[in-house]
């Protein structure tokens, strides 16, 4: 993991399963999740890599960090309280402040390149 500058390639070596999404979310039969972090601060209160995870649908009372994220492919949908959605597509940026209620819902295998700051 880098400490210094460093280039997020969106196919990076390395990418290993993660756990983040909670197996009750997943909308089809794949349940395949994986990310690289390649950045963190020693206390990990910030991060930056890459993040892929199959469909899923996961209603959030209040978003865990803030996090900016650019899609390299797939979508995904936000639906916000008042009920406007937003769908995010390969080459969209987007910024979700802590604490924001939404749902969260993948509708196309995503994958991203976020930065996280809690």
């Amino acid at each position: 993991m880098s400490q210094h500058g460093f280039r997020l390639v969106p196919n990076p070596e390395g990418m290993e399963p993660s756990t983040m999404t909670p197996a009750e979310a997943f909308t089809t039969a794949d349940h395949s999740e994986i990310n690289l972090t390649s950045y963190a601060t020693e206390d990990e209160s910030i991060l930056a890599g890459v993040w892929e995870c199959a469909p899923c649908r996961e209603e959030i009372d209040a978003y865990p960090v803030h996090e900016m994220m650019t899609v390299i492919s797939g979508s995904v949908t936000l639906t916000h309280p008042d009920g406007r959605s937003e769908t995010f597509r390969a080459g969209d940026t987007f910024f979700i402040a802590k604490g924001s209620p939404c749902v969260w819902e993948i509708t196309e295998t995503l994958r991203k390149f976020y930065m996280i700051a809690e």
